[in-house]
């Protein structure tokens, strides 16, 4: 046999025969299903980060939740992450400006995991700067992918 034929014998070999792929279909999702949500799913990942992220804004500058940020003062760069926090994640979660708004958080997320959390420590479970790893490239996501199904920016087009 030459490469030709063992490369189809190879691929053959991971074929689902049509009767066991067509009594499986009624159990699980196909591609396609999962597909038609992808949109919906983006939206939900924007809306929920975007509020949290939100939460993180209120409470260096409103105190609410009460914890160790609450109140920090005003004139520091915890302060200003907390307003670029509290007015980009009420956009993102509006999807409002969304990759604009997207694009400032990730780069503030980027700044404060190397100027507040790497020299602590080399690793990011250790020096608490995981949440902003995620908030820099979920947001950096939603520069490219845009805001999704469900947005003002959607509905302003």
């Amino acid at each position: 046999m030459g490469r030709l034929d063992d490369a189809r014998l190879s691929v053959d070999a991971f074929r689902v025969p049509a009767s066991i792929a067509s009594s499986q279909e009624g159990r699980t999702m196909n591609t396609r299903q999962l597909n038609a949500w992808s949109p919906k799913m983006l939206s939900i990942l924007r809306i929920v980060s975007g509020l949290i992220f939100l939460e993180h804004g209120t409470q260096k500058l409103l105190g609410f939740p009460p914890g160790k940020l609450a109140n920090i003062p005003i004139n520091n760069m915890g302060a200003y992450a907390g307003l670029v926090e509290f007015a980009c994640g009420a956009l993102i979660a509006l999807g409002l400006f969304t990759r604009p708004a997207a694009f400032l958080a990730s780069g503030t997320m980027a700044v404060a995991y190397w100027t507040a959390h790497a020299p602590q420590n080399a690793f990011p479970v250790n020096n608490g700067g995981d949440a902003a790893i995620l908030y820099c490239f979920v947001f950096l996501y939603l520069v490219f992918a845009g805001p999704g199904a469900w947005s003002v920016d959607g509905r302003r087009r």
